[in-house]
């Protein structure tokens, strides 16, 4: 079993930055696709980035157009964490951020239906 741990939610002023973590623990599988998204209140999860990584090949990255100059995704093997660095945030940017992680480690996938094991939920605020 999957666990998926989020940190470094809260509250930053706009232009400023803040980071996001994502512990995994429990995964046996070396090559996998993790993506993060995004929920405001009343609206369904949106892909932000998502990561996949093939053990003999190394890594990809993709990030949703709305962040693509902005935030970065990046993987550390050795600490079983994937992080979303969110630079010049906006208001728009203030959700709940989740972490996730896919049995279909061939892709990076923006479709929420192919992620299986998800985070709680980290709320980064965003202030004017």
């Amino acid at each position: 079993q999957v666990s998926l741990k989020e940190s470094g939610g809260g509250l930053v002023q706009a232009g400023g930055s803040l980071t996001l973590s994502c512990l995994v623990s429990g995964r046996t599988y070396s090559n996998y696709a993790m993506g993060w998204f995004r929920r405001a209140p009343g609206k369904e999860r949106e892909f932000v980035s998502g990561v996949m990584w093939n053990a003999g090949n190394g890594g990809n990255t993709a990030l949703t157009d709305s962040v693509k100059d902005r935030f970065v995704i990046s993987i550390d093997n050795a600490k079983n964490t994937v992080n979303l660095q969110m630079n010049h945030m906006k208001l728009d940017d203030a959700e709940v951020y989740y972490c996730t992680d896919s049995l279909y480690p061939h892709l990076i996938h923006s479709d929420v239906s192919r992620y299986t094991y998800w985070g709680q939920g980290t709320q980064v605020t965003v202030s004017s």
